[in-house]
């Protein structure tokens, strides 16, 4: 048994059974893929894989046990190699961050700065992409941090952390009606517009929804978008009434376009930092998540990591309350 056999495994299960591209992957030919996954089957007196002919279209029930067992392996040799790098470069290595655009667009950028200038060997790697796709990215080690609002914390094997609360901003155009209202908006004088937000699943589009819904009014949403900047354009340009995190918004840089607290309207959202469990954290990682969270200790973060999926940390993690965009910058430059 080998290592190269057990990735040949895991490569297989995540590509979908397809021996090609697990080729690429793994730098080597089909016909040797197939024979790494034979030959293991073979010292281990079972079959791994459903065949269909020369394909394979499935894992056996022994199979299905296999497998975490040999992510563990996997993952643990990666641990090794880490805890090697750990003692003989301390201050050097890669270091890769997935994030959605909300968190890599105005909540990572000082931090990232402000890492680069205590550790400049360190390569960063930032990838952007949905709340699943962050979790994803972590879960297959092809990033070490994880930064999200929505989904992080629903994956037994990542170690998901709380970091801070922030609450929405309705944005308008100078001028708009919803401006002259005396006292707060409500939900009823907001559902009378076109209503341009988040995609379900990103950003606490699922407080923007439920909050509505709480109250029998179904909002017109004529546009969704990933991004907070895509928002603000289409209301800049009259389509409708624009709903984003409030760190997405500074009267400075959007000065085309007016805020109003929403915070009475939707429920507080709370972005998190996940971590794969059971991971080798480097030094400098332990730095990087306290500056982007500073309750988030390595010592926190280690008991986090030793507790079970089931588990909750012994005492109870300091939470920012981050309500405004000045807020966050005012924050990451303290």
């Amino acid at each position: 048994m080998n290592f190269q056999q057990l990735r040949a495994v895991r490569e297989t299960t995540r590509s979908g059974f397809n021996l090609t591209y697990v080729a690429g992957v793994l730098h080597t030919s089909q016909p040797g893929i197939s024979r790494q996954i034979r030959e293991l089957e073979d010292e281990l007196g079972i079959d791994i894989f459903v065949r269909a002919g020369k394909r394979l279209t499935g894992l056996t029930p022994p199979g299905e046990v296999l497998l975490p067992i040999v992510e563990r392996l996997l993952l643990e040799a990666d641990n090794l190699r880490r805890a090697g790098e750990e003692f003989t470069a301390q201050e050097s290595g890669t270091l890769s961050i997935a994030a959605t655009h909300s968190q890599a667009r105005y909540a990572l950028p000082t931090v990232v700065r402000d890492f680069r200038q205590v550790y400049p060997q360190v390569v960063l790697n930032l990838h952007q992409g949905s709340p699943k796709q962050v979790a994803e990215m972590l879960l297959s080690g092809e990033a070490d941090i994880g930064v999200a609002t929505e989904a992080l914390a629903q994956y037994d094997q990542l170690v998901a952390l709380p970091c801070y609360r922030w609450t929405h901003s309705i944005v308008v155009p100078p001028g708009h009606a919803l401006l002259e209202v005396a006292g707060s908006v409500t939900l009823e004088q907001l559902s009378r517009y076109p209503i341009i937000t988040y995609e379900p699943g990103y950003t606490g589009r699922a407080h923007i929804d439920e909050a509505f819904a709480r109250v029998g009014l179904r909002p017109s949403v004529v546009l969704s978008a990933m991004d907070a900047d895509v928002i603000k354009t289409y209301v800049e340009l009259g389509m409708g009434v624009g709903i984003v995190a409030s760190i997405a918004f500074d009267s400075e840089r959007d000065r085309t376009l007016r805020a109003l607290d929403a915070r009475h309207l939707f429920e507080v959202n709370l972005t998190r930092l996940a971590i794969r469990r059971g991971a080798w954290l480097r030094g400098y990682v332990y730095s990087f998540i306290e500056s982007f969270a500073p309750t988030l200790t390595r010592k926190i973060v280690d008991e986090a990591l030793a507790k079970g999926p089931t588990e909750q940390l012994s005492s109870r993690v300091p939470v920012r309350e981050l309500l405004e965009g000045s807020d966050l910058e005012k924050a990451a430059a303290a």
